[in-house]
Parts: structure tokens; C-alpha cells; sequence
């Protein structure tokens, strides 16, 4: 492709406009002038119709759709205008196919007319996908300039017009339609989203603040009700930090739960601490829909690394037993939940300790135990550690990727350019022992806390913060001790909504002292003016592969705090 590296994002950057219907069009207000988008603003360029159907889960949606009640084609038409608005809203957008996906949708309709059944028990539901899923005739760039044309880089080779990610095969088997690839930060590899072909991904809630990352275009677009659902991925913290700064319920399955097979990624080939795919949605109903239709299509035949482990309904039945959702729950006990206040490095903000206080408040007054998270290791030796696997070869990964067009990384990756080290075999290894030492550690921790509860078990999960704000301000995220510490122990996690920042309440601490200098700025960071009206979000923890009872537990912590 010709012309500077500049030129080629700009004209990448308006090709994606151009796909835009021009009867969609609009002129994004400034920020200073409208903070929020959501809601009533959005409102204002939708029909009644539209907003019915953008507004109706995909729980709901696929009751309706699967019974011929709604007609795909105008279940996918309402999404695409709707993430057409969110894109130019926010950013949060790299590929858009509408076209396909109506005549995908048309196609479902003639099916059904014709055999009066659906395709699949997703029939017409609108999907989205962060950009690191291959879907034949669509490009990845995974925001590279140097990916524009090519398939991961490569040229000439033809297979971003056929070659489709294992996932992406099952969807289609179950009757998704998918319509649209979103934003990512160039390698993937930070909380905020952000590239030199599309910019900066901002948050439809509040636009002074980060959408998250890496999967920060899927949570901004969900977050605007653009896309019903959509699937991320997450190396340490990308599905649950978008998830949590914009509202909404987000699972980081354990490695080998769902497939990742025929996804471009960063750093391909690491494999100490593996990157993993799971869904965002508004409702951990939609988390569990999902989830249960990739299982069904039985995975484990197709993707080497996905264990054979089917929906285990038993599982679920642990949870809804002990919150009394079935049977008699005086006969099987409390909930015991663990809460980690701090992590020792950065304290979290005040509406987060405000959220952290909400949740613990709601489960104490229905009689469940809640205890203070004081593992050892400590969360901080877990993310030293982690942090390696990063660096395993100098970023040389990254920086061919960058090197294919000679653009210049932005400020949130830079630090990935510094990395000088090769590690060796040895050292890579050595790094693999301390990781499953501090598993091993993390693991008798928890074990441990049978002498503190009075159920006779260890806790049943823990509550964190995702980070220790509820959103970052552009250019400020520099701590991930939150949400990385889970994707070094393999643990499942759901991000879960709790509250809104209220400038009101949730006040600076005056005479603050901070504890590290991440803290430091941290702290410094926040202005209760700015981050007025935000999501404020927490984090469940489970145990490995335990991704039906934690989806259960957060279904429940949430009707409990109204949410």
C-alpha cells in the first residue's frame, strides 16, 4: 500500500466511515458539552422500534427471534444503526460489514419461513467481535497500520478472504449474525484503547474517561446497547476492565474453557500466562447464554486447548442452593465471600470503596459471612512475576508488527519498545517454576480459610476491585495489580456493576498519604468533578474453571444490589 504510514490509518480511518449508511450520519457533539451519550441522547436519533429492540437483551432477543416473533433482518438493521451512533461517538469500531449481515439475516428469514424452525438456538442474534477474530471477506488489523491489507502481516496470502477463527464457525453453526470487528489498542497490550488508525476509544458514559482495553471498543459499543453481546479476550484484565467502566457483566473463563483457536493475538506462542476469550454483556443472563451455546458445539474437537468439560448444571445448583434460589437453604448454609480491600500497592478510590462497602453491607444483612482477602503471596510478587511472560522476547513480537508500516507506537504501549532482554530457555523456564510455586501458595491460602469461616468451607469466592478506579482518564492508567493477578493464577472472574461515581458522596480524602508512588498518581488522578456520574464496578473470584458457579453467584450479587 502507498503513501506514509499516516496516510494509509487516515484512509483506513474513512473507509470505516464510508461503510456508514449516509442516512446514519451524525455530528458527534463535543465532550465538553455532552459528557453522556447513553440513554435519552442516543434516543434522540432512533425510532421507537429501534430502541425497543436495542434495549431487549440477547436473552430475550433469541426468545423472540426463535420463534419467527421477530424477524432477523430488522433485529440486525436496529443494532447496526445503533453501533454506527455508538461509533461515532466513541471511537469503538474497526471494521463494520452491515451489508453482509443483512443479507445473513435475510437469509435466516427465508429459512425459517421455509421450515418453520430456527437455525440454531442463537437464531438472529446480533454479535459483535473485538478485532483479533478472522471472519472470512473481513480485514484484521488488530489496530496495526502495518495489518491494513494483509492477513496478520502477511501479504498475498488470500486468507482474510476465507479463513474464519474456531470460534467465529461455531457462532455461525448456532445462528449468530455478525456484523461488525471492534477496537483494540495496537498490541493489546493496555487498559485504554487506542490506535493510530481509529484514535482514541472514549466512554459512552462518560467521555473524560476510558472505555477499558484491550477489549475496548466491544465494551463501549455493548455499553452504548450498539451490540447485544459481544466476545473479548483477556491476558490481564482486557475482558473485565471494559466491562467494568462501562456498566456492564464481563467473564474471564480459565484457560482451556472456551476456544482460542485461529485468533490473532499478540506475543503468539507465550505460553505462561495465555490470553483467553469470553463474552460482555448488559446481564450475566446473556453471559450464561453464550457461554452455554459455544460448549454445546462441543469445542474440545476442534481447539487442542479447550478442556472437555460441558455446561455443568451441578455446579450452578451448588450456588442457587446456597443463596436459597432452590431447595431449603438452612440446610445447606451461608455464603462465605472474601473481600480484598486493598492490594497493599495502590488503594482503590472512593467510589470504589464505597462499592466495595455496598456489597459487603447487602450480603451481611442476608446473613452471609464476609472476611477480610490477606493472601499470601501477595498480589504484588503475582504481578512481578506475570509481568515476564510479557517480556519473555524483548517485544520483539510487537515491534516487527509496528514495523511493518514504520508507525509510531502510542504513549500507552511505548513501554514495550524498551524491552532489551532476550530471556533464554533457562530463564523462561525458571519463570514457569515460580509461577506455579505462587499458585500452589495462592491455592493453601484459600484453602486455609476454612479456620475462618463458619460453613465448614474455604470462602466461595472473592470480591476485588478491576482497578482501582472506576474508569481511567486518558493517558493515566499505570496500575494493573487488580485484574492481572487473576490471569497469573488462572482464576475465573466476573466484572459485575455495582453503583455511579456521585460527586456528592464519593469526596477527595483530604490529608491523603499514599502508600506506593502508583498510589501517588493514582490518587492524584482523581477529581470527583471529572468522574461524576461513572460506573463504579467490581470483580467476583473463583476458583479455576469454575465459570458456572461464579456466573450464578454474580447473577445473584446483582439482583441483591439492583442490578
Amino acid at each position: 500500500m502507498a503513501g506514509t504510514w499516516q496516510e494509509q490509518a487516515q484512509k483506513k480511518r474513512e473507509s470505516i466511515l464510508a461503510a456508514i449508511p449516509q442516512e446514519w450520519r451524525i455530528e458527534a457533539p463535543p465532550k465538553e458539552s455532552q459528557v453522556d451519550v447513553t440513554g435519552s441522547f442516543v434516543h434522540q436519533f432512533l425510532n421507537e422500534r429501534e430502541i425497543e429492540i436495542t434495549e431487549t437483551t440477547a436473552n430475550e432477543i433469541v426468545k423472540k427471534t426463535t420463534i419467527g416473533l421477530w424477524k432477523a433482518e430488522e433485529v440486525i438493521r436496529a443494532f447496526c444503526h445503533r453501533a454506527a451512533l455508538a461509533h461515532q461517538l466513541t471511537n469503538c469500531l474497526h471494521e463494520i460489514f452491515f451489508d453482509a449481515a443483512i443479507e445473513d439475516a435475510k437469509a435466516q428469514d427465508e429459512y425459517f419461513a421455509k421450515h418453520k424452525k430456527p437455525i440454531g438456538p442463537l437464531h438472529g442474534l446480533p454479535v459483535s467481535l473485538k478485532d483479533q477474530f478472522h471472519v472470512k471477506g473481513v480485514e484484521t488489523t488488530m489496530g496495526y497500520v502495518g495489518w491494513i491489507g494483509t492477513f496478520e502481516g502477511k501479504k498475498g496470502t488470500g486468507k482474510e478472504k476465507v479463513f474464519e477463527s474456531e470460534m467465529v464457525r461455531e457462532l455461525r453453526n448456532l445462528g449468530v449474525i455478525l456484523f461488525c470487528k471492534t477496537a483494540v489498542p495496537h498490541t493489546l497490550m493496555s487498559g485504554e484503547t487506542t490506535n493510530n488508525i481509529i484514535g482514541y476509544t472514549s466512554n459512552p458514559k462518560n467521555r473524560n474517561l476510558a472505555a477499558g482495553g484491550s477489549s475496548g471498543g466491544e465494551g463501549a459499543l455493548i455499553g452504548l446497547r450498539g451490540s447485544p453481546v459481544g466476545f473479548g479476550s483477556d491476558i490481564g484484565g482486557s475482558i473485565r476492565i471494559p466491562a467494568a467502566f462501562n456498566g456492564l457483566y464481563g467473564i474471564r473463563p480459565s484457560v482451556g474453557r472456551l476456544p482460542y483457536e485461529g485468533v490473532a493475538n499478540s506475543m503468539d506462542g507465550q505460553n505462561s500466562i495465555l490470553s483467553v476469550v469470553g463474552p460482555l454483556a448488559p446481564s450475566v443472563a446473556d453471559l450464561r447464554l453464550l457461554t452455554k451455546a459455544i460448549l454445546s458445539q462441543n469445542p474440545w474437537l476442534h481447539d487442542p486447548l479447550v478442556h472437555e468439560i460441558p455446561w455443568r448444571y451441578s455446579s450452578e445448583q451448588e450456588i442457587l442452593a446456597l443463596t436459597g434460589a432452590i431447595g431449603d437453604a438452612s440446610q445447606v448454609g451461608k455464603l462465605s465471600i472474601g473481600i480484598l480491600h486493598t492490594d497493599g500497592v495502590v488503594n482503590p478510590l472512593p467510589p470504589i470503596r464505597r462499592a466495595l462497602s455496598i456489597v459487603a453491607t447487602k450480603l451481611q444483612q442476608l446473613g452471609h459471612e464476609v472476611l477480610p482477602w490477606t493472601p499470601t503471596p501477595t498480589h504484588s510478587s503475582l504481578l512481578a512475576t506475570g509481568l515476564k511472560s510479557w517480556a519473555f522476547d524483548a517485544g520483539a513480537d510487537v515491534k516487527s508488527a509496528f514495523a511493518l508500516s514504520g508507525e509510531t507506537p502510542v504513549d500507552q504501549v511505548s513501554f514495550l519498545m524498551h524491552y532489551k532482554h532476550h530471556f533464554s530457555a533457562s530463564e523462561i523456564a525458571a519463570t514457569n517454576v515460580e509461577i506455579r510455586q505462587l499458585r500452589k501458595q495462592y491455592l493453601e491460602y484459600w484453602n486455609d480459610t476454612v479456620k475462618q469461616t463458619s460453613t465448614g468451607r474455604p470462602v466461595d469466592a472473592v470480591i476485588a476491585p478491576v482497578a482501582p478506579f472506576p474508569a481511567a482518564r486518558p493517558g493515566l492508567y499505570n496500575y494493573y495489580g487488580y485484574s492481572a493477578f487473576v490471569n497469573v493464577l488462572d482464576y475465573t472472574a466476573v466484572a459485575f456493576p455495582v453503583t455511579n461515581v456521585d460527586k456528592a458522596v464519593d469526596k477527595v480524602e483530604e490529608g491523603y498519604k499514599p502508600i506506593s508512588d502508583s498510589d501517588k498518581g493514582t490518587y492524584e488522578s482523581y477529581d470527583p468533578d471529572i468522574y461524576d456520574g461513572a460506573h463504579v464496578s467490581l470483580q467476583l473470584i473463583g476458583r479455576k474453571l469454575q465459570e458456572e458457579k461464579m456466573l450464578a453467584l454474580a447473577e445473584y450479587i446483582g439482583k441483591l444490589i439492583g442490578k
